[in-house]
């Protein structure tokens, strides 16, 4: 199967009926509010934010719309908070008809990129110490 191909975010959102695409633009407003630096993109055929790495993606279908990706960290930072949703391996379904839980999905975002702030920093440490260990004089 084939997934369509969008140039832009804008592109992808303007697919959907009228109400998705309401819901649609209050899920990027939330991420985007969260991040504001993150680029936006197509990825996977869906919406794509990347700051410090992949930060977080979102996507419509004909009864919910999900974000991706859903750590085991963040489920647990938040699993009170998501008791209400469908959470899944690395996914969590939001469901047409109900008030988008913007203040919800900022949080979320805000999580992300701290993991992957955290993640970054992690990676830079351990280069360094390699770098280090690989200067040491043998004995």
């Amino acid at each position: 199967m084939t997934r369509p191909s969008y140039a832009a975010v804008d592109e992808y959102i303007a697919t959907f009926p009228e109400d998705v695409q309401v819901t649609l633009g209050k899920v990027r407003g939330a991420i985007r509010k969260a991040a504001p630096q993150a680029t936006e993109s197509i990825s996977y055929g869906i919406a794509a934010y990347h700051q410090h790495g992949r930060l977080i993606y979102f996507a419509a279908f004909k009864n919910h719309y999900s974000l991706y990706p859903a750590t085991q960290l963040l489920k647990d930072v938040f699993a009170d908070q998501l008791a209400p949703y469908e959470v899944d391996t690395g996914t969590i379904r939001f469901p047409y008809g109900k008030p988008v839980p913007v203040r919800l999905i900022t949080a979320l975002t805000k999580h992300r990129l701290q993991e992957n702030i955290d993640a970054e920093a992690a990676k830079a440490a351990a280069k360094a110490t390699k770098k280090a260990e690989a200067r040491k004089p043998l004995k």
